[in-house]
């Protein structure tokens, strides 16, 4: 009947409404187009990554220390890439290199798989256009979450999101620990609900599932197969990056830019106290900030007693009182408290008889991880 009618394509319509940039896209086949429509809340957006894998090169900070790589394909001949988290060093990443070369570098990985879909396509016959993600979250930690890492992960998901919708087939999780859920509360509102619905957390069985994916020969056997690298590796170093913490002679800047809502001018001798009421338990109390010109001492406390003053020597400790250089780089925080209470944060300058100092700060409190988790 199409061909009846003169219409080649069920996507004709749509065709049609995109003829002024139809040509500039990386291609132009139904199965792509089809992606675009699919997605709930994406919008055609150009980017220019057409050259990007031949035309640029990454920081070397990039190359060496963002973890992850492609290894191997499923059992439907989709691409695996492996993101390996607990090596990541986010910190010393955005101190050495851009935000923006960071991202870069995150486009120019997902447009090499891109084109591997493509190449696979062409091998097999068959449409292939999705790739399997597995996160390899043993050794997650606090480092993962600081504020500026987890801004720099939602840019990335967004970019993701918005330029290639539907890229994903499925998203493993293997060796999450017991922080999972609140680093995932963390990103989940930069992800759609499409892309929810495809994340799979796996428990200890998670080498039988992924075989139940993936032949043994095609992955590694640090993940249950039997795949080496040619000298025999079982981590198959040479297509998975494992990163590391990244060395101080790569730093770049002193700082990371960082906007604050509040500021206050901490006295001589003195202290300034800033408290939360936390009314329900596995709550997580968020903090960030930076001092002028030297150091100030922070802890964090819990009122055990209701109403009326009581004096920070008589709270309950719950994070040591410590002096941080925060002067020099931004400190960024948090606790999960376990129990409901009123918590204190306390910036502490009493130890300072002559200079007066500013703090800027951030604070929230999140609400307990999505039961779900």
């Amino acid at each position: 009947l199409r061909k009846e009618i003169g219409i080649v394509s069920p996507l004709f319509p749509f065709r049609s409404r995109i003829q002024d940039i139809l040509s500039a896209l990386p291609e132009q086949h139904d199965h792509y187009l089809l992606r675009w429509l699919r997605g709930e809340s994406c919008s055609l957006r150009q980017m220019k990554v057409d050259t990007i894998i031949t035309d640029w090169t990454p920081p070397e900070v990039i190359e060496k220390y963002v973890s992850g790589g492609m290894c191997g394909y499923d059992k439907e001949g989709s691409p695996i890439w492996y993101d390996v988290i607990g090596p990541l060093d986010p910190k010393g990443l955005l101190l050495s290199a851009s935000k923006q070369d960071y991202l870069k570098g995150k486009i120019k990985h997902t447009e090499k798989l891109r084109r591997e879909c493509q190449l696979q396509s062409e091998k097999l016959g068959k449409n292939v256009e999705a790739i399997t993600l597995i996160y390899d979250c043993e050794g997650l930690g606090m480092k993962h979450i600081w504020k500026p890492a987890i801004e720099a992960y939602g840019e990335v998901l967004t970019m993701f999101e918005d330029n290639y919708p539907e890229g994903l087939k499925r998203v493993l999780i293997i060796k999450a620990p017991k922080l999972f859920p609140i680093a995932y509360s963390l990103v989940k509102p930069f992800l759609c609900e499409e892309t929810r619905r495809k994340i799979v957390i796996l428990g200890s069985n998670w080498q039988d599932v992924l075989r139940e994916y993936i032949d043994a020969e095609q992955l590694p056997v640090l993940y249950g197969g039997t795949r080496t690298d040619p000298d025999g590796d079982p981590s198959c170093r040479t297509m998975i990056n494992y990163g590391g913490t990244v060395p101080r002679s790569y730093y770049v800047q002193d700082s990371v830019k960082v906007q604050y809502d509040n500021s206050v001018t901490v006295s001589r001798g003195s202290c300034f106290q800033l408290e939360y009421d936390i009314t329900a338990p596995s709550s997580l109390l968020r903090w960030q900030f930076a001092s002028d010109g030297a150091d100030i001492g922070f802890g964090v406390y819990r009122r055990t007693k209701e109403g009326g003053e009581q004096k920070v020597t008589d709270m309950l400790q719950v994070l040591p009182n410590e002096r941080y250089n925060a002067h020099l780089v931004p400190e960024d925080g948090c606790l999960t408290c376990p129990n409901p209470g009123v918590y204190v944060l306390c910036f502490d300058n009493s130890y300072s008889i002559i200079q007066s100092k500013k703090v800027s700060y951030n604070v929230e409190v999140l609400p307990p991880p999505d039961g779900q988790m």
